[in-house]
């Protein structure tokens, strides 16, 4: 009885000492592998409706998977503005990109939501919109986060030069104020003294235009060509004149054959 509880407690061993050392680990480690890593995918939406909003989004597309984060780009601010100077106060997107837990969703619904209509009933606002749904393959949320802020940072810059335009133009404005006021100052007094107060005056010559250089060089052309033309004209007058001359004589002896015979 002793060999067989010595031999039943060294199996025992063993095995516990093959699942410490990782004997079954590795099985439900391959398990884990089998499963495929979730990898999010995002979609872009090239046409976004009036009064359309991000929560519309979420409601429409949630039902065909899980979505993480949604962004709609809003229009232009001088377009808002010219809008809502003609009477509109709904705000508009121009586009928008949407985040899903799982790239294989975001593929199927390109797929099968592109150019299909964005509400399944004839009620609904968004009934004769269509879905403008393209996936972007490799495209991730820090990619969209660094284009808004290289588009920030661009337009910061624009409305900097803007700025510092307008200041430059204002200050030239104000002194040119102030120098007419200045000659206004010194013509009074050079008046009551008697004396003549004379302006400066700057003649000068402003530089051709393309146009004009083009059409100078047209009509020196156009000179050259009729100088040729009268120059071959008067030649021909000239042979003519020659040739007339020159049968005066024969002329006149078949038209006044009399008047030679007497001579």
């Amino acid at each position: 009885m002793s060999d067989i509880e010595t031999v039943s407690c060294n199996e025992f061993e063993k095995s516990e000492s093959e699942v410490q050392d990782g004997g079954l680990l590795p099985e439900k480690e391959e398990e884990n592998l089998t499963k495929k890593k979730i990898v999010p995918g995002i979609i872009y939406l090239g046409h976004i409706p009036p009064r359309l909003r991000p929560k519309h989004v979420r409601n429409m597309l949630g039902v065909y998977g899980e979505i993480g984060r949604i962004f709609l780009q809003p229009e232009d601010y001088a377009i808002r503005k010219k809008k809502t100077s003609a009477g509109s106060r709904g705000k508009t997107f121009t586009e928008g990109w949407v985040e899903f837990k799982d790239k294989r969703v975001a593929k199927l619904v390109a797929a099968t939501l592109n150019r299909t209509p964005m509400g399944a009933r004839k009620r609904s606002r968004f009934h004769d919109d269509l879905w403008c749904i393209k996936y972007l393959h490799r495209f991730k949320w820090f990619h969209l986060s660094e284009r808004l802020a290289y588009e920030k940072a661009v337009r910061q810059q624009r409305m900097r030069a803007e700025i510092a335009q307008a200041k430059r133009e204002t200050n030239f404005y104000l002194q040119n104020v102030e120098k007419s006021k200045n000659i206004e100052k010194l013509r009074e007094k050079r008046k009551k003294t008697g004396q003549e107060f004379e302006e400066k005056s700057w003649n000068f010559t402003q530089r051709q235009t393309e146009e004009e250089i083009q059409k100078a060089k047209q009509t020196a052309k156009l000179g050259k060509s009729q100088k040729q033309q009268m120059k071959k004209a008067m030649a021909k007058v000239q042979e003519f004149e020659k040739k007339s001359h020159s049968n005066v004589s024969l002329l006149a002896k078949i038209f006044n054959p009399s008047g030679s015979k007497q001579d």
